[in-house]
Order: C-alpha cells, then structure tokens, then sequence
C-alpha cells in the first residue's frame, strides 16, 4: 500500500550537541523498516521525472521498487549500472537540486528521498554482499585517467565494464581526489570511498598514486606509452584569495589547505604528523559547502566561535540547505551581508581580527542575482584568531602548460564539448571541475560517464 504521507521519514543522526565534537558520521542512515516505508512514499510515475534530474541517469523507480519488496541487493545492482560511487552519491550528492526536485510528491509535500535511499541500498550492499565485481575481459584498447576523483573514478568504471584497460594517475598518496582531501570524514566517511574505489579496482581498473602528470610524465609520454586515449579529470584544487591586506599571516588559511590536513591527513588526530592551528575564534570567508565543511571541522578542532562571513543574505547562500541548517544546529554564526577588507596582525605576526564591512543587496547583477554594496559607515574588526579563505577554486595550470594544442579558458578550465568532453587535442577529453571549475560530485561523475562513452566511439572508430 503506498505511503501518503507528506513528509519524509527523517534520518537518524547524532545530537549537534554530541557530533560537534567528533568527527563521527553525523547522519546515521536509515533502517529496513524507515527505507521501505519511505519507498512506499513512490508513485512510481511511468514518465520518471526524477531519472530525468539525475546527471547520470539512475533508473530510479526502479530501484525503490526493489527496496519495497525488500530485495535491496536487487536495488543495488540497478544502481550500479549508472553509478560508480552509489555510497558516495547517497551522501554528498544535492538532490534537492535534482532527482528530487523534479518528484511528483513534492508538489504536495516533501519529495521522496531518493538520495537517503540510494545511500541506504549502497549500505546495505557493502554490509551484507561478499559478491565481488568481475573484470571484463580486455578489448585490447588502453586508457588513461588522470585524477581519480568523481569524474575520474566514473569515466574509468565506465570503460573498465567495457573491457577497457584503465590506468588513474592521482597525484596524491591517496586515491579518491576531493571525495579524501575535500569532504570531512563526518559528511563522508573515508571507508566508504576506499570500498567504492576497490569495487573498481576488482573491475579491473588499476590506480597509480604518487604520479603528478605533467611532472613525472606529460600527456605526450602517456600516448607513446600506449595509452590510445586520456581523460583528464584534474579537478579544480588552486585556491583563490581575495587579495587583503593580511592575507599571508599566521593563521591564515585557504580552504583546501585546512581540509586537506584535516582530512586526507587527520590533523584531527593525536599524534598527526601534520601541524594544523586549533584556533579559538575562526572566521570562515564564503558561503558554499566548502566553507561548510571548514567551519564544522574548525567547530569539531575546539574553536569556541566560528563565524561564516558572507557578503550576501542567507537566500544567496550557494551552499546546500541541509549543511546550513547542520551547520547552524552546530552552533556556527552566520555573519552575513558581511564583507572582509583587512586581517590585523598582532606583534608577532598572528592573526589578531579581520576588519569588515557591512554590505546590502543593490541590484542585479551579470547572473541575476542582486549585487552587494558596501554599506556606509558600516566598518567594524571581528575578534578572530584565524581565518580561512572559501571563496573558490581554479584548476591547476601544470596540465596545460606542460600540453601542447590543449585550449582553455583564461580562468585556467579545459576546454571540452559539453556533451563528449572532446578537448582541441586529439585522443583527450575531459570532464569535472577541471572544465566547469568547482561544482558537484555528481555533475563530475555525469561529465565522466559521458566522455567514457566518446572515449569508447572514438577508439572503435579508429
């Protein structure tokens, strides 16, 4: 019988005043009974408008349809065939934004929550199923990936099922690229994203850490190493800065610095190997997820006051709902329409307090979105001991000034076609952040999963 209730069931999680204080997962996923029933909450409308939000085309009705009679490997294995990362999607993917968006129950209520119960089916999977992925038999044909982030990881599973030989290069020590380095343990536990990254691996795909392209060997090494194609799923890790007085002061940080030690090396951690500062007051510059992420690990560090300072009201704000009401619930003070113009150093070179200015909404700008302009009279100094810079990413130039006829934009992002990531250089592609700059997992897998089946056309074609 379908469930017609307006709300969701709600996910289990830890109390703020608990999690704020460790970096255990906060959200806590659903049981059999609560992902039944909220499966049972699905009409499972024949012209699927969910599927049509979902960048990598999951069959979305159909695998609710499986947790609903209780076959949950049978929902997995329908996941599976459209997304590599089914575990990682189900927590960090904005489904707000997409498949759920476009639900039929939220014109009258709250949308089924696809994205719990994609997290939910992938749990369950790597719970209970000692059933191993097996490798495809080769076609002959060799590519390579570098990065092995979202798009990375997409495009090679991708290929790897089509009997394609798929090295990743990652750059790092570690495989996963900002699913590691970018997203704290608490929003997505690292575990989760080695199980997913050895479900490849069992597919066949191999991954070589340590190997910065364009360093240790240039896209030019890689064609006359045999590799027939590349895709280059990079990323977007150069960190910008808004260019302050102050900005290179003890205690100052970009955001992938901060993360990148908090994560990928567990500063958080007794005994790291890794010096990170444990500030009292932290001033978080920006208002995306990222910015998220580092004021809730800034929080989880022992900061007594942690601030998001953003230039724009709390309707601009681009980061996800739920990390904002996380955040809040965590105790993080929201300082918005508010904009920063100089950090003070004390004697000795530490971060004092960032001077600010308020701000106010004028009117719209090149986006849409209504410009914010300084406030007269409005300036004031924010007692703070460290500030972290969460204003954006660019790609990283190596690839490109070590690449010969690979065009880009004068921001640094690959040029690529948006519907094959076929780039101005022969035989390379490329897809994520390393084109678009800073967006979603999900649109990275999306990018991937797309320039896999042209990488595939362009090989058989050959």
């Amino acid at each position: 019988m379908a469930n017609m209730s307006l709300t969701k069931n709600e996910m289990p999680s830890q109390a703020p005043d608990v999690r704020n204080k460790n970096f255990l997962e906060v959200a806590l996923g659903y049981t059999e009974e609560q992902a039944v029933n909220e499966a049972e909450r699905c009409l499972n409308c024949k012209n699927k408008p969910c599927t049509g939000g979902c960048p990598v085309s999951i069959d979305i009705p159909a695998f609710i349809a499986k947790i609903k009679e209780r076959d949950f490997e049978g929902a997995y294995q329908i996941i599976q065939k459209s997304s590599s990362l089914p575990a990682v999607c189900g927590r960090v993917c904005p489904q707000e934004n997409q498949c759920e968006k476009y639900c039929v129950r939220g014109l009258k209520g709250e949308p089924v929550a696809i994205g719990r119960l994609e997290r939910f089916v992938a749990d369950w999977h790597n719970k209970n199923s000692n059933v191993k992925p097996v490798a495809h038999e080769s076609n002959g044909h060799k590519v390579a990936v570098i990065g092995s982030g979202p798009s990375g990881l997409a495009c090679a599973g991708d290929l790897a099922k089509k009997g394609y030989e798929v090295t990743v290069f990652e750059a790092l020590h570690l495989a996963g690229g900002v699913l590691v380095y970018g997203i704290p343990e608490f929003r997505l536990p690292k575990a989760i994203v080695q199980k997913e990254i050895d479900t490849l691996k069992d597919l066949g795909v191999k991954v070589e850490t340590n190997m910065v392209i364009g360093k240790i060997l240039s896209i030019d090494e890689l064609f006359e190493m045999g590799f027939e194609a590349v895709f280059i799923g990079s990323g977007a890790g150069l960190p910008r800065f808004m260019n302050i007085p102050g900005e290179n002061l003890k205690g100052v940080y970009s955001a992938n610095e901060f993360l990148t030690r908090v994560n990928l090396m567990k500063a958080y951690k007794d005994g790291a190997i890794t010096p990170i500062q444990h500030a009292k007051k932290v001033a978080v510059v920006g208002g995306g997820n990222v910015a998220m992420d580092a004021a809730r690990c800034a929080k989880r560090l022992g900061a007594e006051e942690v601030y998001i300072v953003y230039r724009r009201g709390e309707e601009e704000l681009p980061a996800r709902a739920e990390e904002v009401e996380h955040a809040k619930e965590e105790g993080i003070i929201f300082k918005l329409l508010t904009n920063p113009t100089e950090i003070l150093p004390d004697d000795d070179g530490l971060v004092k307090g960032m001077k600010c200015v308020e701000m106010e909404l004028g009117e719209p700008d090149a986006s849409g979105r209504r410009r914010p302009v300084v406030k007269a009279d409005s300036e004031f100094v924010l007692d703070v001991d460290s500030v972290i810079m969460s204003i954006g990413t660019s790609p990283n130039p190596l690839i490109k000034s070590t690449t010969e006829g690979l065009d880009t934009q004068k921001w640094g992002g690959i040029i690529a076609d948006e519907t094959t990531g076929q780039t101005s250089r022969e035989g390379v592609f490329a897809g994520g952040d390393a084109v678009t700059g800073a967006a979603t997992v999900i649109l990275a897998m999306g990018a991937g999963k797309a320039s896999a089946k042209a990488i595939d056309e362009y090989i058989q074609s050959k």
